[in-house]
């Protein structure tokens, strides 16, 4: 769960310093006191992109750092030790922005890049967006909401693979069909790309060591020279090399120790001064003896790595893909040289890519279905909790196996449909659904994913905009409920729900003359009924807004 986070300089923030507890936590405040931003900080702790607004004005840089929790979440355990950034039972992420809107993260001190930060952080927080009820009516959305309850990654990738492979072949016959592609000419080219790859047989990897002993060779005449010119200052000149002086240096205080002991300790560095300088000397004429002053191997070399810069410049690639690129380009030739590339063959492999591709698709719609009706029970039973007495829910998942049909996610398309009343009919959810019924859909689909998951903490950011009353009431007691086994944060300007939390903060805007800046009150007992009053009541807030107030926090504890 996350414990705390720290917040200097980001936005309109001067200095946040907060600790948090499991449970529901309710944040309230203004409109424009800066929720918002609360939300903006852990977005970046999670890998959104920085930029310089981050920064507040007049600072260098802003900084967030919170703390997770993680002694009972063994799977972010695996990933941090995995990723040798294991520390203890807790995750500390930290975050910079500069104010030239560059920025740096940190994994429990380590450097991280943006990738892992989402990696991570994906594992232990959940952001639910105040206007996820507004793309639940896109129809990919709706299906990669089923999708992510089915889970069912392997299934998910093999009718893609599957698909890709028929895709393939489809075009491959279209093109031979169709005339669009010039076999003979295409093998013409293949033969000659084939030719000089082949000839240049280039390694994975061999590029880097080209190079080195390109390097190496090229400075060989003056790698040796400077070996020698070594070798006689160390030992090579008898009168003054360092070697004879060390050990003339040696004998004269090996002589002498024995008047005064405390002469050993330099006598000894000194000795061993000897034996190193005589190592050296030694892998120095090793080395001396190893150089290669080939100057033909030298111009083999060049010639290789000349013929492979050739090839990256006439196919348009890295010289690292090059190996890569042969290996693609002679499978192509062979398929395109053997009788797999008969129009009868492409067909058979046609046909056996679309059974291939159906039998996948069709497991993946049967799970689908199955999941969907599953889904769509619970989020019928929850619209009903949330104040949508006889609403019914239903995701439709309606097969094809006609070609034309055939896409990356199967042969399904997936429609979210609703009864808002009892007895009327179902109908797809943009033409029945009002933005409070969305809102109500979405909040039940998030309740139910949030239940399915084991992520510790969720954030749910004015999930609730578009109901009121008792129906609030309700949002209040199913978010509490959540926060029975984990940790849930809410923003929200309901006093139904905020007089539910087990914490509660008011997020304030202060204004001075100079400067704007937003602050965080934890709110206790006669601050927090305050509160709560204040979004019942408005402005002026009466005796009787408190009484009220006050029964509606005293009805949770």
């Amino acid at each position: 769960m996350l414990e705390s986070i720290q917040i200097k300089n980001f936005a309109i923030i001067d200095s946040l310093d907060l600790e948090f507890n499991r449970g529901l936590t309710a944040l309230t405040g203004e409109t424009g006191a800066g929720k918002s931003i609360l939300l903006d900080a852990i977005k970046l702790i999670s890998g959104d992109r920085a930029d310089s607004d981050n920064v507040k004005s007049g600072q260098d840089r802003a900084e967030i750092n919170v703390c997770f929790d993680i002694q009972n979440h063994p799977k972010a355990q695996d990933w941090l030790q995995n990723n040798e950034m294991a520390s203890d039972q807790e995750c500390i992420i930290r975050r910079i922005v500069f104010a030239n809107g560059r920025s740096k993260a940190f994994i429990n001190g380590h450097n991280a890049p943006l990738a892992q930060l989402k990696n991570l952080t994906q594992m232990l927080v959940d952001l639910h967006g105040q206007h996820e009820h507004q793309s639940l009516q896109k129809s990919t959305i709706q299906q990669q909401l089923l999708d992510t309850y089915l889970n069912e990654p392997a299934l998910i990738d093999s009718v893609k693979q599957t698909y890709k492979l028929w895709q393939t072949l489809q075009k491959q016959l279209n093109d031979v069909i169709d005339g669009s592609v010039n076999r003979e000419q295409r093998i013409d080219l293949l033969n000659l790309y084939c030719l000089e790859l082949n000839q240049l047989n280039l390694a994975e990897g061999e590029i880097d060591n080209l190079q080195s002993e390109y390097n190496r060779l090229a400075h060989a005449g003056q790698l040796l020279e400077t070996s020698v010119e070594i070798l006689g200052i160390l030992s090579d000149n008898e009168d003054v090399s360092v070697q004879s002086l060390l050990s003339h240096c040696e004998g004269l205080l090996n002589s002498q120790i024995a008047y005064d002991s405390k002469l050993t300790t330099s006598h000894e560095l000194i000795a061993s001064a000897v034996i190193q300088v005589q190592e050296a000397t030694t892998e120095l004429r090793n080395y001396q003896q190893s150089i290669d002053l080939d100057s033909g191997h030298l111009d083999r070399l060049n010639q290789r790595i000349g013929n492979a810069q050739d090839l990256t410049r006439k196919h348009h690639i890295t010289i690292e893909k090059l190996p890569r690129l042969a290996i693609e380009l002679n499978e192509e030739l062979e398929l395109l040289n053997s009788n797999e590339n008969s129009l009868e063959e492409i067909n058979r492999l046609l046909d056996q890519a679309n059974k291939n591709y159906l039998e996948c698709a069709s497991q993946l719609s049967h799970k689908r279905a199955q999941t969907a009706q599953s889904l769509s029970a619970q989020i019928s039973e929850i619209m009903q909790q949330l104040g949508m007495d006889g609403g019914q829910f239903s995701i439709q998942v309606d097969s094809s196996e006609s070609e034309s049909d055939f896409k990356a996610t199967g042969i399904d398309t997936i429609s979210y449909q609703v009864s808002a009343n009892p007895g009327q009919p179902l109908k797809p959810l943009t033409k029945v659904a009002s933005g409070g019924e969305l809102s109500r859909i979405s909040l039940a689909i998030q309740v139910i994913f949030s239940e399915s998951s084991n992520i510790p903490t969720l954030i749910f950011d004015e999930v609730d905009s578009g109901v009121g009353g008792g129906i609030a009431e309700i949002v209040g007691k199913k978010l509490r409920w959540l926060g029975g086994n984990r940790q849930v944060f809410c923003v929200t300007h309901l006093p139904q729900v905020a007089s539910q939390a087990h914490q509660h903060y008011r997020v304030e805007k202060v204004k001075t003359v100079n400067d704007t800046s937003t602050n965080v009150v934890p709110l206790e007992n006669d601050a927090r009924l305050e509160e709560v009053a204040r979004m019942l009541g408005g402005v002026v807030i009466s005796d009787q807004t408190r009484a009220h107030a006050s029964e509606m926090i005293a009805g949770q504890v």
